[in-house]
């Protein structure tokens, strides 16, 4: 039971926080402090502060405009404190991370009376690493001759003109401790291929031998972050803490409280994961590079010892591998009835899935030689590895001077990663299921490459419920999960099967302070057209939508299907076309600029977007006073992982369609809603264009769901 100490220190900040803010409580955030308090402030504990007895969950959906980051944090950080625990604040996004953290973590502290400490956690990916960028700037003189070999792992050294006066800028901006070398912080968009020069990761990290150390961006933003007392983090970090047995990066689970904002993305998270895919012709490319490097670095380097020994037998063993990957190209490649489709964010997808997760033999056992080769292949390098590190600590002769083996630790780190990941997969997709779990997902995806195709090799699980059930809420001191689209037809089964939440789990909804029937209106007009029939359906959209959007300034159009919203955009008038912006053009975050300076100069402006555009876009006001939906959001039904899921549960006497398809579509509509209402101040009308919410059975259960507004129907 909560303490009254700990109750009213969690009541006295929050009046203070909204006194102080001269704003009024609000009755949903006000339900979800208590819940929250009621799962964290009260966890049974022993002499030695472990919890003992059931997992302490709660997940709590919370509706636009709760303000649920402060109702958490005024609850969460007391009974972090007075349990003696660290409080572990993960997103889904960068955006909500830099929010909790600039914005509304400062905010409370000044204003609720509430004294903690808190730092951003990162993963090294985001920050800029100075061996690189030095590199970068000398052009590969001398002491960068051996990475001039492993060009095509991602050592290139030539820089143009205009990444030399980027690269300068940046060392510039570090002396004068005006940037801090977080990609996130620099001042202009940095495109992936420029940054992944920049950056390294945890394989080729040579931590203390590394000349840079002090000055490292990583590790200094990572200083202190044993003593804070709120860690701010993202879901990916959290799951690489947790694979690593938890504690490796993060405070250890047991002494953790975890908060998980944008938490229905945290299944889906963790299926990725643990999701693994390999590249067949790329991976053989880079085998025989791999083979001719090696090759080539021994002859300009006679290895003695261990170190030669080790290096000597990997060219042999990647031709063999090669060689292997070839003949599983040719097998795929025979047995592949690809079949055309999009993925979920709309890119063309031909894959091949092999039904139930089963693979055939003679593929299964090719499939396990290559794992057995890519194990040895990782076993070699990781004695590499371990034999460079020594080489390093000078104390131990290798055959290289310490400085060397600080040079090629990075490049066997690489190799030893590629190798490790191409084992993984193979483990997965040779695998063979648990009899009553569920299967893992496999399949094969054609992709261009270049000016011809290569083969993909994809194994997932298709649930992350029982890893997040053993590594998560099982071991953590308590944890929140909380979102405004948690449950799906009204229920959280969806959410917990997906989940794993443990059954004595608190669930909980909390309203929005949002007037819906005062604020919108939900029309369903009658299109004459079925939306299963796409042709029909595409042609009545060009036909009525810019009537439906007219008079409004902003309008955001979704669909679900790429081709369709290409085929619309070509079709409406070309006049009407230029007030368009449709998503792919441009960045998403440009468009989204160029549709709100449009709206800002007093003209009217229409976005044409798929599934991302539909969650996590914030515009306020007259940036959107319409959402067009073209269709029910139904997933894609090629998409391997939701198909295998399908298949299982039918397996066990399911219904897929009504246990899937339909809670998913129905949160997906809630989400594409709620791009409508971001302010207790704005008004507007959302238009479903599909009839079935009123003409089939599953219809009801998804417009019952959808939030309160007023409804038209045609």
């Amino acid at each position: 039971m909560l303490s009254t100490e700990l109750k009213s220190t969690i009541q006295g900040a929050y009046s203070r926080f909204l006194e102080a803010k001269g704003l009024k409580a609000r009755y949903g955030q006000r339900l979800m402090i208590a819940e929250v308090a009621k799962a964290l402030g009260a966890v049974p504990c022993d002499e030695e502060g472990r919890r003992v007895g059931d997992p302490a969950v709660v997940a709590v959906e919370a509706g636009t405009g709760t303000g649920k980051t402060v109702a958490y944090s005024l609850a969460a950080i007391p009974a972090a404190k007075a349990a003696g625990k660290r409080l572990v604040i993960a997103t889904a996004t960068v955006a909500l991370q830099e929010q909790i953290v600039h914005k509304d973590l400062p905010d409370i502290m000044r204003n609720a009376g509430l004294n903690f400490s808190f730092a951003l956690a990162k993963g090294r990916g985001r920050y800029l690493c100075l061996s690189k960028l030095d590199a970068l700037l000398q052009e590969g003189e001398a002491q960068n001759a051996t990475a001039q070999l492993f060009e095509d792992e991602g050592f290139a050294i030539d820089v143009d003109e205009a990444s030399l006066k980027l690269f300068t800028k940046m060392i510039e901006k570090l002396a004068s401790n005006r940037w801090d070398g977080d990609r996130d912080s620099w001042p202009e968009a940095l495109e992936d291929p420029v940054w992944a020069r920049l950056t390294t990761d945890h394989s080729q990290c040579t931590n203390r031998h590394c000349p840079n150390f002090q000055q490292c961006t990583f590790f200094k933003a990572r200083e202190g972050m044993g003593k804070v007392d709120v860690i701010v983090t993202n879901h990916d970090m959290v799951l690489a803490d947790l694979a690593l047995g938890g504690g490796a990066v993060l405070p250890d689970p047991k002494d953790t409280l975890y908060v998980f904002d944008e938490g229905h993305h945290l299944p889906d998270k963790a299926i990725g994961h643990f999701a693994h895919f390999t590249r067949l012709r790329s991976t053989a490319d880079w085998l025989e590079q791999t083979a001719r490097n090696l090759t080539k670095l021994l002859a300009q380097h006679p290895l003695p010892g261990d170190l030669g020994k080790f290096i000597e037998q990997v060219p042999e063993l990647a031709r063999e591998l090669k060689s292997q990957m070839q003949f599983m190209y040719g097998a795929c490649e025979q047995l592949a009835d690809f079949r055309p489709g999009e993925d979920m964010q709309g890119r063309e997808r031909p894959r091949h899935r092999f039904v139930g997760g089963l693979v055939p033999e003679h593929i299964r056992e090719m499939g396990i030689e290559l794992k057995q080769g890519f194990a040895r292949l990782t076993d070699l390098y990781t004695r590499l590895a371990d034999l460079l590190k020594e080489g390093m600590e000078g104390e131990v002769n290798i055959g290289i001077a310490s400085h060397q083996a600080e040079e090629w630790y990075p490049l066997f780190g690489t190799l030893l990663a590629r190798a490790q990941g191409s084992w993984e997969l193979w483990v997965a997709f040779t695998a063979e299921d648990p009899e009553g779990s569920p299967p893992m997902a496999r399949w094969l995806t054609l992709v261009e490459a270049g000016a011809s195709y290569d083969l993909e090799v994809n194994a997932s699980p298709i649930l992350a419920a029982e890893m997040l059930r053993r590594n998560l809420w099982n071991v953590a001191f308590g944890a929140v999960v909380t979102s405004a689209t948690l449950t799906a037809l009204g229920r959280f089964d969806r959410f917990r099967m997906r989940a794993g939440l443990p059954k004595d789990a608190v669930t909980a909804v909390v309203p929005s302070p949002f007037h819906h029937a005062d604020a919108g209106v939900l029309r369903v007009p009658d299109l004459r057209a079925d939306p299963r029939d796409s042709a029909a359906h595409t042609a009545a959209i060009i036909r009525d939508l810019p009537g439906l959007v007219e008079g409004s300034r902003g309008s955001l159009v979704l669909f679900s299907s790429r081709r369709q919203m290409q085929d619309v955009f070509e079709g409406v008038d070309r006049d009407w076309r230029r007030q368009v912006f449709i998503q792919g053009n441009l960045s998403k975050q440009e468009t989204l600029n160029k549709h709100k300076a449009r709206v800002d100069g007093g003209e009217s402006s229409v976005l044409f977007g798929l599934a991302s555009f539909a969650e996590g876009v914030d515009l306020p006001g007259a940036y959107c006073e319409h959402v067009v939906i073209a269709k029910i959001p139904f997933a894609v039904p090629d998409d391997p992982v939701e198909a295998a899921l399908a298949e299982w549960i039918e397996a066990r006497g399911g219904n897929p369609f009504m246990e899937i398809a339909v809670p998913d579509a129905s949160l997906r509509l809630i989400q594409a809603c709620g791009r409508l209402l971001r302010t207790e101040q704005d008004r507007g009308m959302i238009t479903l264009l599909d009839r079935r919410v009123v003409t089939q059975r599953y219809g009801k259960a998804i417009l019952d769901a959808l939030p309160p507004f007023r409804r038209e129907i045609g």
